[in-house]
């Protein structure tokens, strides 16, 4: 098998360390300590998160913002579910957007052409409101892996926020690596009807993950 290999290194605003690989064609985001947040192989769950939101949404042309770039794999599956799209993307690491060009071509092809990117905080872009959509795959979940401050985004003031920001029927969808049954009852208290819907990690296997999706 072949080895991983080491090809860039960025930091994330807490200091902490996010580390791409490569082996092959595959390609390996991780923390310092050695936790893989993202694969190129596996993709399902993050695909899922466009494809249930446009799904509740029934709109045409919605204006959507997608909180993390990742390897663009909610991305690309909102720009086939719904090709009319606004798209907007909020990434809090630089970095990350240039290993879509610089190592991940091949992973990304040519979705960033026609979307905004957005360098910041999701939790303050989102203030400027006016969406259809609001897409959140920023951390682990509403557990807080990697940042401290996603807290805020997931609790039930960040909640209200996202509401606030979507238009009337919009929908708020976010991604977790694992259940949370206090998460689906803070976007109720908030105001949203709410679905939790279960998902593989991969297409037809790896991890289950979760992903809500909270009507306006």
């Amino acid at each position: 098998m072949l080895p991983w290999t080491h090809l860039d290194t960025a930091t994330t605003p807490e200091g902490d360390l996010l580390r791409l690989f490569q082996r092959g064609t595959e390609f390996s985001i991780r923390l310092q300590g050695g936790n893989e947040l993202m694969n190129s192989r596996l993709s399902g769950s993050e695909e899922a998160l466009a494809t249930l939101a446009v799904q509740r949404l029934g709109r045409k042309a919605p204006r959507v913002l997608i909180g993390g770039l990742g390897m663009g794999f909610t991305l690309r599956a909102l720009q086939q579910v719904a090709p009319d799209a606004q798209i907007e993307v909020a990434e809090i690491v630089p970095e990350l957007v240039g290993w879509a060009t610089q190592h991940m071509g091949a992973v990304f092809g040519d979705c960033l052409n026609d979307v905004e990117m957005r360098i910041g905080d999701v939790a303050r872009i989102i203030e400027g409101g006016g969406y259809d959509a609001i897409l959140l795959d920023v951390d682990n979940g509403p557990d807080g892996l990697t940042r401290a401050g996603n807290d805020g985004l997931y609790s039930e003031a960040g909640l209200h926020a996202a509401r606030s920001a979507l238009t009337q029927g919009g929908v708020l969808a976010v991604w977790s690596a694992h259940p949370d049954k206090r998460f689906a009852k803070r976007m109720e208290a908030a105001g949203f009807e709410v679905d939790e819907v279960a998902v593989r990690a991969g297409r037809k296997r790896g991890a289950r993950h979760v992903i809500w999706v909270g009507v306006r």
